[in-house]
């Protein structure tokens, strides 16, 4: 069993940054994949980016070069570092785990979901 807690979120002015964090229960959290999710009123969850535990990364197109994610397994917290935000990335975004390599971009994939931080970002 794994517990996901985000934080982070919060009303940003577009071009400006924030970090998400996701803070996860359990000893085994090095070896999930771990993703952030993102999901805007009236619309279906997304993808957004997601870390393996091995580090290797992936993206969706709409935030490559802007938005890093990074994990450090002493802290076993997974980050979302996101710069030059857009109003279209207002949504409530979702930490997930996925115990099956690889990573993936599939919500179906992941396990383990956290309750979501709102990020709102105005023009």
């Amino acid at each position: 069993q794994v517990q996901l807690v985000e934080s982070g979120g919060g009303l940003v002015q577009a071009g400006g940054s924030l970090r998400l964090s996701c803070a996860a229960s359990g000893r085994t959290f090095s070896n999930y994949g771990m993703g952030w999710f993102r999901q805007a009123p009236g619309k279906e969850r997304e993808f957004v980016a997601a870390i393996s535990s091995s580090g290797g990364r992936i993206y969706a197109d709409s935030v490559k070069g802007r938005f890093t994610i990074s994990r450090d397994s002493a802290k076993n917290t997974v980050y979302l570092q996101m710069k030059n935000l857009k109003p279209e990335d207002t949504a409530v975004y979702y930490c997930a785990a996925d115990s099956r390599p690889p990573i993936s971009m599939r919500v179906s994939q992941y396990d383990y979901w956290g309750q979501g931080t709102q990020v709102t970002v105005s023009s």
